[in-house]
């Protein structure tokens, strides 16, 4: 979402956690995250939700800021990854969080689009507030050996609200999504099965605690999500399995992985081992900056390290190691 929902949504309640949870996140602490890309596709904006083809080698991500967001697409090259271009789909209107079906032949993303031609922008809520014209509803736009298609909106089921954000696509093509409890106004999660007829919410989100921008295992064995429910900070990352009942009881990933700043927009690698997130976090400076490194800091301070979104790498297979439970439980 652009970096004004994220300054208002990261501002809301958050409860505590059980001691399982948190005693789980101790046996993380070895787990360091890095920057993914800094200063190609973690820039000097805010930059999130990266959705890779099955191959790993193309990325479409979302850059924005106050005044405009856009989808960007960047290739792995044999120099790294390519400088970031609008998606052609993209550039017009606020759009972001795109999800990447695993087989890679469709995108869905958020966007302030009108629903029809013609129409005004989307109108939203955050956290009951209105939102004229900067609300979201879920996009799919095709992608075939030809290029992108054109975009088209989801039906009613999934677009129920003005506030309808961070689709995230399981291999069997159910659709994991986010909207704000029309009682509460926090967001929780929700998922539609194939065909977007029959919409569910999941059992350990009710809307009670903020709950954001699900990531969904290709199997659909296991969810990393943002939260608000950790008493000590504002969004932080939880894993939670699924089991007999549904989900697992949702385990804190950590002060390791989490920071002091927010931390959400989790997005997985297509093969599900590598855990990319956003994060506001600053890499510290030595004080005073050593003698004729001031330009090296310069430097990444213009490029990525300025207290903007970044993206930040994670081993996933290190932290479902260490948080998984035994089977069924």
């Amino acid at each position: 979402m652009t970096i004004r929902k994220w300054l208002q949504w990261v501002s809301a309640g958050c409860a505590l956690l059980g001691t399982a949870t948190l005693a789980r996140a101790d046996l993380l602490t070895d787990i360091k995250p890095r920057i993914f890309a800094p200063g190609v596709i973690s820039g000097p904006a805010h930059d999130s939700a990266p959705a890779f083809t099955p191959d790993g080698k193309t990325v479409v991500f979302g850059r924005s800021s106050a005044a405009a967001a856009f989808l960007l697409i960047s290739h792995k090259t044999n120099r790294g990854w390519s400088e970031p271009q609008i998606a052609p789909f993209s550039g017009q209107w606020l759009d972001m969080e795109p999800a990447m079906s695993p087989d890679g032949t469709y995108l869905i993303f958020a966007s302030n689009r009108p629903a029809v031609p013609g129409a005004r922008p989307v109108d939203g809520e955050m956290n009951g507030k209105s939102q004229p014209g900067e609300g979201s509803n879920l996009w799919r736009v095709d992608r075939t050996p030809a290029g992108w298609g054109v975009p088209a909106r989801l039906p009613d089921t999934i677009n129920a609200s003005g506030s309808t954000y961070s689709p995230s696509i399981a291999g069997d093509g159910t659709l994991y999504f986010m909207r704000p409890n029309p009682a509460t106004h926090k967001f929780q999660l929700f998922e539609a099965d194939q065909k977007y007829s029959e919409v569910r919410e999941l059992s350990f989100s009710d809307g009670s605690e903020t709950d954001v921008d699900p990531a969904v295992a290709r199997d659909r064995s296991f969810m990393v999500f943002g939260s608000g429910r950790h008493a000590k900070k504002d969004i932080d990352l939880f894993i939670t399995y699924r089991i007999r009942q549904g989900w697992g009881e949702p385990i804190y990933l950590g002060d390791s992985i989490n920071s002091a700043q927010s931390d959400a927009e989790p997005r997985l690698s297509p093969d599900n081992q590598t855990l990319y997130f956003s994060s506001d976090r600053v890499v510290p400076v030595p004080k005073p900056i050593p003698a004729g490194k001031g330009m090296e800091v310069l430097r990444e301070m213009s490029s990525w390290n300025n207290g903007q979104y970044n993206i930040w790498i994670v081993d996933l297979a290190k932290v479902i190691a260490k948080t998984k439970p035994p089977d069924g439980t």
